[in-house]
């Protein structure tokens, strides 16, 4: 059972990867292009109210500048095969780690549905893998931030990441003490109270960074973290339809299987 559940969550995963990436190939890319055409035309050292112009306008890759070397890759590679593989493998990778949660969850937060279930983790999942990480460091075109400090910010995120989790996993523990006593809907606003505090206290803890040069180009920013919520919007909402169906097929197989907790085999 626990076998199939991962390989359908990996299945709904890929399927929602090929989605964002038609998603980030639309919406999202072009607003690299421009982020691009800002950084070059700052690293040439056109004046700075030239920049947002030719940001604009810049609808293909330019050429590297020779003093900066030869590309790795091209970055007609990273906006067609390279995306592909990355959001695809993410994708794989966070369903099947989809999988193995609601295998846990299910049966152990009351008698929800295969298909109701899924669609409350990947709620959860958007929530606190994304949208509340990026309140306190949102997304970034790629050509603009100091190279130095990528580290730093990709830890800082992550650790993000992991406090929003583990606030939201306390945070439904805590509910399920709480309906004993207090009813569902009471707990349920209690705990959402006390992730909102853990979290607000997070973000009033770590340290801001704020690395856009004030001149870059406010719609192409705003365009591009657009795009990227989007995007995951898209993989996380996708991901609990797809995995949601394929669940509750397998599932309704197994006679009994509804009404208890799943095991690993």
């Amino acid at each position: 059972m626990m076998r199939d559940l991962l390989i359908r969550g990996m299945l709904a995963g890929l399927v929602a990867g090929l989605l964002a990436f038609g998603f980030a190939k639309v919406f999202g890319e072009p607003q690299v292009d421009r982020a691009v055409a800002f950084e070059e035309q700052a690293q040439s050292g056109a004046p700075a109210h030239h920049h947002a112009d030719a940001a604009e306008d810049h609808s293909e890759a330019a050429a590297p500048h020779e003093h900066e070397g030869e590309e790795l890759v091209s970055r007609e590679v990273q906006s067609t095969l390279g995306l592909l593989t990355a959001v695809v493998v993410y994708g794989a990778a966070m369903g099947g780690l989809f999988a193995l949660t609601f295998a846990f969850a299910y049966g152990r937060l009351g008698s929800l549905s295969p298909r109701t279930l899924a669609a409350l983790l990947a709620a959860a999942g958007f929530l606190a893998i994304y949208l509340v990480p990026s309140l306190k460091y949102p997304a970034n075109p790629p050509a603009i931030g100091n190279a130095a400090t990528i580290g730093l910010r990709t830890g800082l995120y992550f650790l993000m990441i992991i406090v929003s989790l583990g606030a939201l996993t306390l945070s439904v523990a805590l509910a399920r003490r709480l309906a004993i006593r207090h009813g569902l809907w009471n707990a349920t606003l209690m705990a959402g109270a006390a992730f909102i505090g853990a979290m607000v206290l997070a973000q009033l803890l770590l340290p801001d960074i704020n690395e856009v040069p004030a001149e870059f180009p406010a719609v192409v920013l705003w365009k591009f973290r657009m795009a990227a919520a989007g995007m995951q919007a898209l993989m996380w909402a996708a991901l609990g339809v797809l995995f949601g169906l394929f669940a509750e097929r397998r599932l309704k197989s197994v006679p009994g299987q509804p009404k208890r907790a799943l095991r690993p085999a």
